[in-house]
């Protein structure tokens, strides 16, 4: 956790924020960390800080954007003639191409959901001239299955009697987060396994 996204996660949790602060905090720390805004989102929602309905749209206009950022900044890198001719020279990034325009909403649909290529994966659908239509389709429903999800899991755990009564609250946070590391690091493992055994 870098030391802004846990200054930004003190600064929301110290309890006297307006909902437009909680809810442009929740954005920022999307961008930082979203797995970790989403977990404090949920905390905020268990603890009656913030209206559920609005912790969730917090969590789901900052990671979309934060989605559409990484897609202009391909676009952006697109009108480099430099980049272009690099990428365009080699056999595997046009065919790359090829079938990332062929299967755009699959392939980023998976994206969002395998840890580590959402960077790459997002900025690349830019650079590939991917539709902005169809990436914002395929962006925009696996972000909010992801959210409401994970959202929806930590938020029930939260309410849960044992939580209430022993008023562990705050314990959903670095639960939250070091269970969402586990998920990410499997979901590598497993569905990964064989890109990385073939690049070998």
């Amino acid at each position: 956790m870098t030391d802004i996204s846990k200054a930004v996660e003190v600064w929301l949790l110290q309890g006297n924020l307006s909902l437009l602060a909680l809810f442009l905090g929740i954005v920022l720390l999307s961008y930082l960390l979203e797995d970790l805004a989403i977990v404090t989102a949920a905390s905020l929602a268990v603890e009656q800080t913030l209206p559920t309905s609005i912790a969730l749209l917090a969590v789901f206009v900052g990671i979309s954007s934060g989605d559409l950022g990484l897609y202009m900044i391909g676009k952006v890198a697109q009108r480099v003639r430099f980049l272009r001719y690099r990428l365009f020279r080699y056999q595997r990034a046009r065919s790359l191409r090829h079938i990332v325009h062929r299967r755009a909403f699959m392939t980023l649909f998976l994206v969002r959901f395998i840890p580590g290529l959402r960077t790459v994966g997002f900025t690349l659908s830019g650079f590939l001239g991917v539709p902005k239509t169809k990436f914002l389709f395929a962006v925009l429903t696996a972000t909010a299955l992801w959210t409401v999800l994970i959202f929806g899991s930590f938020f029930q755990l939260g309410n849960a009697q044992w939580f209430q009564q022993h008023q562990s609250g705050w314990v959903l946070i670095p639960l939250g987060v070091c269970l969402m590391v586990l998920v990410n690091k499997l979901l590598t493992k497993t569905l990964l396994r064989d890109t990385y055994d073939r690049a070998r």
